[in-house]
């Protein structure tokens, strides 16, 4: 038996950022690309541009630093706020999980076998 948890940020009721986002802000980390990123994680290049755009407007952060294509081709980085910002909540994320692990081994302890 395993407990699992979700954890996001909200601002006004609509959802920010969560483990999905965190997942396309690393992966554009990773290769550079927002294309290369949504590919990654499967959804499309539309759909990745709309979760950085809703980011960066309700967060008030620039998130990413895009160069267009030419002949060396466009990239994308992270900000530094970006960066500071996934470190945050990763270790949010991770604190989270540490505390809902403890509780659940606490109130289970005596049931699991």
């Amino acid at each position: 038996m395993e407990i699992r948890s979700k954890l996001w940020i909200e601002v006004n009721g609509e959802p920010v950022f969560g483990r999905g986002r965190r997942f396309l802000l690393e992966a554009i980390d990773k290769y550079g690309s927002i294309n290369q990123a949504a590919k990654e994680i499967n959804i499309s290049y539309r759909r990745a541009g709309g979760y950085i755009k809703a980011m960066e407007e309700r967060l008030c952060l620039k998130l990413i630093d895009r160069q267009t294509g030419g002949k060396n081709g466009g990239g994308a980085i992270l900000t530094e706020e970006a960066t500071v910002f996934l470190k945050s909540y990763t270790a949010l994320e991770n604190g989270m999980q540490e505390l809902v692990d403890k509780r659940f081994n606490t109130v289970f302890k005596t049931k699991r076998q």
